[in-house]
C-alpha cells in the first residue's frame, strides 16, 4: 500500500515522503495516528502543492540569506572596546558584541549562537568572524577594533 508520511517515521521516511508499506501497518498503526494517509490522487496533488510552497519558500529564503551576506561583506563591522595605555582590550570581544554591532550598524539581527569569531580578540585591530546561516551558507566577515 502506499501512503504519504505526514511526519518523520523512524526506519520508514521523512514527512513528505511517498513510501510503500504493508496493508496492516498503514491502516492500523499509521494512519490511525496521523503519521500518514493514504496515497490517493487527491491526497497525491496536495502534496505536489505543499512541496510547491516549501520549494518558494526555501527560495525566497535563502534570497533573503544573500542579501544579507552582501551587506555583511560589504564594509568591516566597527566596534569599540575600551582599552589600556598600550592597546591591549580590558577583557575580550565577543559574539554578543559583534551581533550587537551588526544589528546597530547593518540593520540585521543575527542570532549570537551564529557567529563565530576565529582568534580570540584582546586588542585593537583587524580580525575575522564567521556566520553561519545553516545549510552550507556561511560568510566571513571583517571586524575593525576600535579604541572607545
Amino acid at each position: 500500500m502506499q501512503i504519504i508520511l505526514i511526519q518523520d517515521v523512524n526506519n520508514l521516511g521523512g514527512a513528505n515522503e511517498v513510501v510503500t508499506v504493508k496493508n496492516g501497518y498503514a491502516r492500523n498503526f499509521l494512519i490511525p495516528r496521523k503519521m500518514a494517509v493514504e496515497a490517493s490522487p487527491s491526497n497525491l496533488k496536495q502534496l505536489e502543492e505543499r512541496l510547491k510552497q516549501i520549494r518558494k519558500k526555501e527560495e525566497k529564503m535563502m534570497a533573503e540569506i544573500n542579501r544579507v551576506i552582501e551587506v555583511l561583506n560589504s564594509s568591516a563591522i566597527k566596534i569599540g572596546a575600551k582599552t589600556g595605555t598600550s592597546g591591549k582590550i580590558f577583557g575580550a570581544v565577543t559574539n554578543v558584541q559583534v551581533a550587537r554591532a551588526i544589528r546597530e550598524q547593518k540593520g540585521y539581527e543575527v542570532d549570537r549562537r551564529k557567529i563565530h569569531i576565529i582568534d580570540e580578540i584582546k586588542e585593537l585591530g583587524t580580525f575575522k568572524a564567521r556566520v553561519d546561516f545553516g545549510n552550507g551558507h556561511e560568510t566571513e566577515i571583517e571586524l575593525e577594533i576600535v579604541p572607545e
